[in-house]
């Protein structure tokens, strides 16, 4: 008699993407919005499509909530074909930027509008709205109007309302945009530690290049339509793959140096008035509190910008910077080369 395999003899399954793109395609006449994206989502993660207004990410996001078909390709969500599937028939929930919450309705009404056209009975639903606005950190705001609320209060709301009915994938687009600076970061951290708790797979959408960097697993960088590179914050910071995402994730130096082209961060560099080092004079220098931004001219042309913490430098010793000799040097490991097909 042949004997069953143990538990150890036999390998779990693999979990299908959260989210899988396959050649998608999305145009408007001759516009191509969104061209050949090919993408994958893991279950629990924070994934955020990253990039410039115009760049396909939105459409991107759209296509994956079913608002916009594609003219090609394959959507799955959970290993399901939902290409041609509606809206209301996926197992996902939209957060947009302008909250799109009910005027006429309380709180607790807009977060269980979802659970009640779903035909779940009042009693039930008012308890999961309630435990849903208690999770938000809302458990008194309840029958209040959205009027009534600040911008960060409305923004855990359309959460709450999202959240509810308990999806699979949140999609979420470009929702801090109209929050203040602080109320931003507050909020991001937040939405973090929701997403976690959650376990919910996060598809984020922003042009925030911080917002991106601080919360997400992964991100994909777009640029007119396509994926220029995909990875996690520190990969795509690090290594970036193109000079599009050496500009766009943050700032970047490029170098041409016998015919190459090479990117280097400017924090990476080194400024010191003596020693070994490219030769160059201070043309600019921009104080920003936290951090000096000095922008370098090169004897052997070109300029670099150069980042240095203010440790015990005041703004008045910074400033007194311009038109100093000075000498840049930097890690060879902290210069990547950018070749026709990224990092080489």
């Amino acid at each position: 008699m042949t004997q069953a395999p143990t538990r150890g003899d036999v390998a779990a399954p693999a979990k299908a993407p959260a989210v899988r793109l396959a050649g998608i395609r999305r145009t408007y006449g001759d516009v191509v919005a969104v061209d050949s994206v090919d993408l994958e989502i893991a279950p629990g993660e924070f994934f955020t499509l990253l990039g410039p207004s115009g760049s396909g990410k939105t459409t991107t996001l759209r296509v994956i909530a079913g608002f916009e078909r594609p003219d090609a390709g394959r959507i799955e969500l959970a290993g399901v074909d939902v290409t041609r599937t509606a809206p209301s028939e996926r197992d996902v929930n939209t957060v947009f930027q302008d909250y799109a919450l009910f005027p006429h309705m309380t709180v607790l009404e807009n977060v269980e509008y979802g659970l009640r056209v779903r035909g779940v009975d009042r009693k039930a639903r008012r308890a999961q709205a309630a435990a849903v606005l208690e999770r938000v950190r809302l458990p008194h705001v309840g029958g209040r109007r959205p009027a009534a609320l600040s911008g960060g209060q409305r923004q855990r709301v359309a959460l709450a309302r999202a959240i509810v009915n308990s999806p699979t994938v949140l999609l979420l687009d470009e929702p801090l945009g109209a929050l203040d600076l602080k109320l931003r970061q507050e909020m991001q951290i937040f939405l973090k530690e929701l997403q976690r708790e959650l376990g919910i797979t996060f598809v984020y959408v922003t042009h925030d290049q911080e917002e991106a960097l601080t919360m997400s697993d992964r991100l994909a960088v777009f640029n007119n339509g396509r994926i220029e590179q995909t990875g996690t914050p520190a990969d795509v910071y690090e290594h970036p793959g193109t000079e599009f995402v050496a500009g766009f994730v943050g700032v970047s130096n490029v170098l041409e140096r016998n015919g190459k082209r090479f990117t280097i961060r400017p924090e990476k560099i080194v400024m010191s008035e003596d020693g070994e080092g490219e030769p160059g004079v201070v043309h600019d220098v921009v104080y920003v509190g936290m951090v000096t931004r000095y922008v370098v001219d090169l004897d052997a042309g070109g300029s670099l910008v150069v980042v240095q913490q203010n440790l015990e430098t005041s703004s008045q010793q910074a400033l007194e910077a311009r038109g100093r000799r000075v000498r840049l040097s930097w890690r060879p490991e902290h210069t990547y080369e950018i070749g026709k097909e990224g990092v080489e």
